[in-house]
């Protein structure tokens, strides 16, 4: 089984390629599987610039294939000095805890909303680097709202799940099952695909 370094120490993050990564013979191991603290410093102007720079910090330090991904969110009707684009969880120079990042963004919603609604986008960016080769990937999603009203669970690290509707479905994240999954095809096996061609 070959292994390939995830640079995130979010365990909920890890999780989302490792089942799909597992079963064509690839081991996600994460930040919290190795003992090595590399500061990074993440000044790139959009999400694959800063995947980047992850990836290339970590993979100086193991020897195995290293990937990271970054995201940036844009919100519909919301001024530009608002917008979180690649910082997501640091606003006005302060990293959000969970609950602050729900506060936050039910506020957005509230005030620049149409019924408490704002229409959403992610743009998300990959890089990997396997023997020194970069490779970069980028996607979007723009198939829900940020609403004014959490739901009642919280998913720890993706804080945003609790104030977040699938349009299709108009359930909240958080209430999302994996038959409904199947319904909304949350596919992305593109993405499985970068990852298992360049490593």
């Amino acid at each position: 089984m070959k292994q390939v370094l995830f640079a995130t120490g979010n365990p909920s993050k890890a999780k989302r390629f490792s089942n799909e990564l597992y079963k064509k013979g690839i081991e996600v191991i994460t930040l919290n599987d190795i003992d090595k603290e590399v500061e990074v410093e993440e000044n790139g102007k959009n999400a694959i610039e800063n995947a980047l720079i992850k990836a290339r910090a970590y993979s100086k330090v193991v020897n195995i294939p290293v990937f990271a991904m970054d995201d940036n969110l844009y919100l519909e009707n919301v001024p530009e000095g608002k917008q979180p684009g690649m910082y997501v969880r640091r606003v006005n120079g302060k990293r959000l805890s969970d609950d602050e990042m729900i506060d936050h963004y039910t506020r957005l919603a509230k005030e620049y909303g149409i019924d408490g609604k704002l229409t959403c986008k992610w743009v998300y960016g990959m890089a990997v680097i396997c023997d020194k080769k970069e490779s970069t990937y980028t996607w979007s999603k723009e198939d829900f709202y940020l609403v004014d009203k959490p739901s009642n669970i919280i998913n720890p690290g993706y804080p945003l799940n609790t104030i977040s509707i699938n349009k299709k479905l108009n359930k909240y994240f958080t209430d999302i099952t994996d038959e409904d999954k199947e319904k909304i095809q949350e596919d992305e096996s593109d993405v499985i695909e970068f990852i298992v061609s360049n490593v």
